[in-house]
Order: C-alpha cells, then structure tokens, then sequence
C-alpha cells in the first residue's frame, strides 16, 4: 500500500487546485475595468452580472459534471478539455465585444471552470484510499482556500498594467493547468468498470444533507462579506481598499492554513460538531463585526477565518466519506452547486436587508450583521437534536494512512 500511496501523491492535484482557483478572485480589483471601464453606460447592477453569469454556471453545472465523471469514468481528460477551451473562453473575453456577449463568455468561463474543480476535488477524494480521507481533502480543502486567498493580491498586480491583462493570464495560466493534469496519474473510478448507478436518486441524501447544508451557509456568508461587508467598511466606517484589501487577507490567511488542520483533525473529532462549533463562533464573529469600531476589526476577522475552517474542512470530508466510489463526482457537484447556490444569495440578501431598511429610513447594517448570523445558528439549530441522539454518527473509524 505505501507503494502504491507514493504513486499517487496529493500534492499535485492540490498544486493544480490552487492555480486553478487563482482567477476567481483574481478579477475582483479589475471588476471596474472591466466592466465600466468597457462598457461605460452600465449601470452598477449591470456591473454585477459580471460575477454573476460565473456563478450561475457553476450551480447549473457542477451536478452536471459530477455526474458525467462518474457515469463514464473520466476525470483527466474532461479536466484537459475543459482547460483548454477555457483558455480560448479567457481570450475572447479580453477582446472587445457587446456586453451581452461577454457576460455569455463569463457563464462559459464558469461552466468550465468548475468543471474542472469538481473533477479534481473528485481526483483528491479518489485518492483518498490511500492518503486517508481528512488528509486529502484537507489538503484539497487548503489549496483551494489558498488559491482564492492568493488570487485577489495577484490580479490587483497585474490589473496595474492593464485589466483585460488579467483575463490575458488567465487564459495563459488555463494551458498550463491542462499541461500539468494531463502529466497526472489518475485512479480510474469504480463507476468506470460497471454499468452507471441510479446517480442523483441513489447518493446518501441523510448524509450528505449536513455538509450541503452547512456549506450553503458559509458560502453565503462569504457572498455576503465580499460584498455587503465591503461597503460597510468603506461607507461607514471609512476604510480605504488598502486597508479593506489588508482585512480581508486577516480573514483568508487562517482559514487557508488550518483547513488542512481541521482535515485532519476531523478523523479524531466528529466533523458535525466542529462544523456546529465553528458556526456558532461564525455567528458570533459576524455580529461583533456589526458593532465593532474598526480597530477591533484585526482581531475579529483572524478569529472568523478559524471559525470557517472548522466548517470548511470537515464539511469536505463528510461529502467524501458519504459518496461511494461511484458517486464522488457526482457528490463533489452537489457540494459546489450548494455553495455556488449560497453565494449568489449572500449579496442579494445582504442588499434587500439594507434596501427593506432604507424603505423604514434607518440604516440596516446591524440587522444585516445579524441576519447571516442567524443563518449559521439556524444550521446548529437543525442538525443538533441528530448529533445529540446519535454521538458518533459521522466519525470514521477508518485508517489514516497519512499519519
């Protein structure tokens, strides 16, 4: 077996996550540019399509996907394929062109994009026979949180020289990632060697429904702080982008480095209790947020990225233990799709809190603060009368064979 997990290392699928998961953010500081900037007669919520066709793509599409690799057993060349029409995607949206035509770009961009992110989670968990599940999707859960952490301080630099630049890397960056996993070793899944199972009707809903669930919650809340959360900085407590930019990677630099932690961590301690734990400290951190003045803002938000890596990562491994050999695309699809779901609703709900406020003339950004906060307590809420009744349910009692 030790032959066999040396064969197969984790590194490279995560190395490939990470540059995979670097333009999502990446756009963030040349949004203007490229949108505005392109199209001068948008209107801001015109501007905001622009993220949006991207995320619609990933929540139509991911199931899809899953599903795919599962029922014919591909993972490397679907991955391959994908990057590299995301490549030409990438450069025809660089050039100039009606909006609606770049917005139909962005949802192709997003479609391929993830893709190619549900197919290489699915390579992690197929992996995760031999490097044990809390280490393979802890480390996948890292290189994914990294790359999106890494992802916005890197497109800021090559925005500078130009906004269209990032979507011109991008493309570039797409190559080499179809490259790379085209060099990879690949465990074919079972669902390749027998006929296809009953695919969405026959996955472990129980199961599977509290990391859905929870992941749905904390995506919202991140659709939520990358938006409501950013004007609140800057509009009332008057924080430049620097500073903005600066708490937001106080936020990202723990969550990355201990998703990896909990990974692991999640064998030992039942991962429906740490993601419980970590809502509730969640809920917590975002109502201080709304009551805080700025400078405690250092504090608070470190503390909010080690609560969300107790909900990342073990919700990562009870997807993976969940699926069956058959079923991981397809589970890795219905995990994206959840989170891809909560974190087109997070804005929207951030922005009706505060329009339903301005309709009554009072501020609303309180109320907001605590509404997401609630959310995190409702998923407590739902799922702990099951932990209560039956300790121990989702705790594997399988080997770890990356100790």
């Amino acid at each position: 077996m030790t032959g066999n997990r040396e064969a197969r290392p984790l590194w490279p699928i995560a190395a490939a996550i990470f540059a995979l998961m670097l333009p999502v953010t990446a756009v963030v500081p040349a949004l203007e540019g490229l949108t505005g900037g392109r199209h001068p007669e948008l209107s801001d919520f015109a501007k905001h399509l622009f993220m949006v066709a991207n995320m619609l793509a990933a929540l139509i599409i991911a199931p899809l996907a899953g599903r795919l690799s599962d029922h014919t057993g591909w993972r490397k060349r679907v991955i391959v394929a994908a990057m590299l029409a995301n490549a030409l995607v990438l450069f025809a949206l660089a050039q100039p062109a009606p909006y609606a035509l770049h917005l139909a770009l962005r949802f192709l961009d997003g479609a391929l994009h993830i893709t190619a992110l549900t197919l290489l989670m699915a390579m992690a968990m197929d992996r995760a026979v031999w490097a044990g599940t809390g280490r393979a999707m802890g480390t996948a859960g890292a290189a994914l949180t990294l790359g999106v952490a890494t992802g916005a301080p890197v497109g800021g630099l090559i925005a500078e020289t130009g906004a269209v630049n990032v979507l011109l890397a991008g493309a570039g960056l797409s190559l080499v990632i179809a490259a790379w996993t085209a060099s990879l070793g690949e465990t074919a899944p079972v669902a390749s060697r027998r006929p296809a199972s009953g695919g969405w009707r026959e996955l472990p809903w129980r199961r599977l429904a509290a990391p859905y669930v929870f992941t749905f919650a904390d995506r919202l809340s991140v659709g939520f702080i990358i938006s409501t959360v950013t004007l609140y900085l800057g509009t009332v407590l008057g924080a430049e982008p620097a500073r903005i930019g600066m708490l937001m990677g106080a936020f990202m630099l723990p969550f990355s480095l201990l998703t990896y932690v909990c990974g692991r961590l999640a064998r030992r301690v039942e991962p429906l209790w740490m993601m419980m734990a970590g809502s509730v400290i969640y809920g917590l951190v975002l109502v201080a947020l709304g009551l805080a003045p700025l400078p405690l803002w250092w504090v608070l938000m470190p503390m909010g990225g080690v609560a969300a890596a107790a909900m990342f990562a073990p919700s990562l491994v009870l997807t993976a233990r969940a699926a069956e050999a058959d079923q991981r695309g397809t589970a890795m699809g219905g995990f994206h799709a959840a989170g891809s779901l909560g974190f087109l609703l997070g804005p929207l709900l951030g922005g009706g809190i505060l329009a339903l406020a301005g309709v009554f003339d009072r501020p609303g950004w309180l109320a907001a603060f605590i509404t997401i906060a609630a959310l995190q307590w409702l998923c407590v809420a739902i799922f702990l009368p099951a932990a209560r009744r039956r300790p121990g349910l989702f705790l594997s009692a399988e080997p770890d064979p990356g100790r």
